[in-house]
């Protein structure tokens, strides 16, 4: 059964509210974007010091043959850019509709910060020490924050919850 979305009506004062809640995509736009640097700053000179080895990196093309051949920090980083183009996209299209439906109020606020906040600690513990389960707390966690504001989202936009 298809219910229909129901859009809150957008006022002056509850239209800076909205907006605001686009402000965590940007951040996890700029989080994707450090990792994708950090990601080349560590991986271009590991890549040279094979060759200089004489590993043909050309055979190496496919992501699949790439694993184990550089360093652990390297692939770390790689791993945790990779991640990040997982999860939080549904982060993003939640956000979206949150925005587009006019719902976004200080709880949907402070849960997609913390969805932030949570991703970016990851981030660090898994390019740092990499502790499985320290990373593990913080991915849950990071879900547990992304869930409340689908599931919230959900029934607000059903007409089920205010």
């Amino acid at each position: 059964m298809w219910l229909p979305l129901t859009r809150k009506e957008i006022t002056f004062e509850t239209e800076f509210m909205n907006d605001l809640i686009l402000q965590p995509i940007l951040f996890m736009g700029m989080l994707s974007l450090g990792m994708m640097l950090m990601m080349y700053a560590t991986r271009i000179p590991a890549a040279k010091v094979l060759e200089a080895e004489g590993v043909d990196l050309q055979k190496l093309s496919h992501p699949a043959q790439l694993g184990g051949v550089f360093p652990s920090k390297v692939e770390r980083f790689a791993d945790n850019y990779n991640h990040l183009w997982e999860q939080p996209t549904l982060f993003y299209a939640v956000v979206l509709v949150i925005w587009a439906l006019g719902h976004a109020d200080a709880l949907h606020l402070y849960a997609a910060w913390t969805y932030c906040g949570l991703r970016l600690l990851h981030s660090i513990v898994q390019v740092t020490i990499n502790q499985v389960w320290v990373r593990f707390s913080l991915f849950f966690l990071s879900w547990m924050a992304l869930a409340f504001m689908l599931v919230r989202e959900s029934l607000r936009a059903a007409g089920m919850a205010d």
